[in-house]
Parts: structure tokens; sequence; C-alpha cells
């Protein structure tokens, strides 16, 4: 099984591309991984981002289809609306089933991104997802809509353009789950801690990887909400220690 990130990367390692080849590894499948960018960052601070082109991101991808036999992806940041247009034409080319990080901020507090990103997101990325996993605030840039309830997260999900999780580390640990637009909720224990960078990746990576073990969307939920969980437990150095 084969499975591909198309991201940053982050030079501290607990988030971006080299991020998610651990997490492929821990699971149990191959990953690759496709750079969209450089950044300068730390899990405690930002400083800058030098974007790749989005012909040689292009160029990346085709050389890995050309290879392997990739059916699930994840992306990550995706710098500016030019790239996400070209990537959604890579996963359309493949027949990809791709799994979307709509990154915007570091968990770090930097903006990772050229400009807003939501509309190219939605117009290009996301009706071919086969689900995303917006933060509140991404999920607040996507859909437009202030979410500061369960209820409000639920409303939000509706208007999001693919099937989608909206992770609740700044909603009480209420994860809102939206598949075929049936919606449930999952609520974890908010752990305290400064171990943090990187979530958001770890978890996407991690539904990815689940997705390519045959499981089904549901079941690659809560079994990727329950890895990340056990790696901010046993995190370390800033960010998540997975131990499966």
């Amino acid at each position: 099984m084969i499975v591909m990130s198309i991201a940053g990367v982050d030079p501290s390692g607990g988030a971006g591309v080299f991020a998610d080849l651990k997490t492929f590894q821990a699971i149990g499948v191959y990953g690759t991984g496709i750079v969209t960018a450089l950044t300068s960052q730390n899990p405690y601070k930002f400083f800058s981002t030098l974007p790749v082109s989005e012909e040689y991101i292009c160029e990346q991808i085709d050389s890995v289809m050309d290879s392997y036999d990739v059916e699930f992806i994840k992306t990550g940041m995706l710098y500016s609306p030019e790239i996400i247009k070209s990537v959604s034409k890579k996963i359309k080319e493949y027949n990809l089933k791709a799994v979307v990080d709509p990154v915007m901020v570091a968990t770090s507090g930097g903006d990772l991104t050229k400009e807003d990103l939501a509309n190219a997101l939605n117009k290009y990325l996301l009706p071919q997802a086969v689900l995303t996993t917006p933060n509140i605030s991404e999920a607040e840039k996507l859909t437009k809509l202030k979410i500061n309830s369960k209820e409000d997260a639920a409303a939000a999900s509706h208007k999001i353009k693919c099937d989608s999780l909206i992770t609740g580390g700044h909603l009480d640990g209420i994860n809102t789950i939206n598949i075929d637009g049936e919606v449930s909720t999952v609520k974890q224990e908010l752990i305290k801690t400064d171990n943090l960078h990187g979530t958001g990746c770890n978890l996407s990576a991690a539904i990815t990887a689940y997705l390519a073990k045959n499981n089904d969307l549901n079941t690659s939920i809560l079994n990727a909400l329950d890895y990340v969980y056990e790696g901010i437990k046993n995190g370390n150095y800033g960010t998540l220690i997975a131990k499966l």
C-alpha cells in the first residue's frame, strides 16, 4: 500500500511532509512525499516560507505516479490558489482519493500562505476530495460562519463541499464528523501540553493511511483520532510522538 503526501517541509520534523511520512510508516503504509514549499519554523515559532513552483510540484507528482500505483493521498500546505488549481488537476488526472488538510496557519501562529485560500479550496479542491479536516478557524474561513458551539460546527459542516471532520481542539474537544450529510460527534479529553505542533498534519496523514488499509471513512477517522490522541499524550520536543 503506497500513499502520498503533498505538503510543505517543516525542518523541525513535527509537521508537513516529514511528519506525514512518520505517520504513514507508523501505521504500516509506504509513504511518498511531494514538496510544495520550504519553511523555516520550529514548534514554537514560524519564520518564513519559500514556495515551490506549480510546474515543479506537478513534475514531482508525475514522477511518483510513473512508478507507483497510488490511490489515497493527503494534501497539506498548498501555498497559493495557483498551486491548489494545479494539484487539483493532477488529482483528477490520476483519479486520486484526497484527504484535504486545509492548512492556512501554523500551530505556532505563522501565516503559511500567500493569501486567503478558502475560495480556491472551495472551487477546485474540496469538490473532488473524499474528506477535509479543518480546525475551527479553517472551517470558519471555508464556510464564512462563526463557530462557537457544537451546533455551529454541525451547521458549518453542511456548508463544506465534501465530507468533513471539524476538529475540536478549540471546541472543548468535540470533533464534528459529517459523512454523506449525517453528523456525529466524538468528544476527546483535552490534554494540557505544549506538544501540539503538527496535530492536523498527523491527523490527516493517519486518516489517509487507514483508508489505504481498506478501512471505511468513519473507521479511518475514529482510528486516526485515537492515533493523534496517543501521539499528544506521549509527545515530546513540542510535537507528537507516535506509539501504536
